[in-house]
């Protein structure tokens, strides 16, 4: 079986995230052909236009351009803020899309998972990010969605899952997201 890189994008920044240890827990439970890696998105400078079309993008954006094409596929973990995505997650689309023509998304299998300690886990920005994803060419898996709702009550002390039928849930998604990534990678 082929392996495949993924890049894991959390969309929240806080130390104690609920969205990073679901992110964490899901490379654990990603099976033995998915090599994730959580791509910091933090320090991205907001993206402005003129620094492309003048030839001198910051450092980071080149970094991070440079980083994200070498993954195979995608995975964005995100909390809603404001029934929308976060701030930085949109930010990192955004610098990772330019300059016109050059985006590092294109053609990268995705996923989405959305995370919150609300009941609807997440639904607004998980088909709110959808919609950016279908622009910038990234087929994204469909089916099963994952909104993570009550993430609290679903994570012990340490911040690992604590439930078993999240855990199967979960091992079940990554195992689907595999398939999804080897039905549509490019070559």
């Amino acid at each position: 079986m082929t392996s495949s890189s993924v890049a894991v994008f959390v969309g929240s920044l806080r130390k104690a995230s609920f969205n990073r240890k679901i992110a964490h827990a899901l490379i654990g439970l990603a099976p033995e052909n998915l090599k994730l890696e959580i791509v910091e998105i933090g320090d991205l400078p907001l993206y402005n236009q003129d620094f492309d079309e003048e030839g001198a993008p910051p450092a980071a954006w080149t970094a991070f351009r440079d980083k994200v094409r070498g993954f195979d596929a995608v995975l964005f973990v995100t909390p809603e803020y404001n029934r929308s995505v976060p701030a930085v997650l949109k930010n990192a689309l955004d610098v990772g899309s330019r300059p016109y023509g050059k985006s590092v998304w294109s053609g990268k299998p995705g996923a989405v998972v959305s995370v919150s300690p609300g009941a609807i886990g997440g639904f607004g920005a998980n088909h709110h990010l959808r919609q950016s994803l279908v622009f910038l060419d990234i087929p994204t898996l469909q089916q099963p969605e994952a909104y993570i709702g009550g993430v609290a009550g679903l994570l012990d002390d340490d911040g690992k899952l604590a439930k078993d039928e999240t855990k199967k849930f979960l091992s079940g998604f990554m195992e689907r997201f595999a398939a999804w990534i080897a039905a549509n990678r490019r070559a």
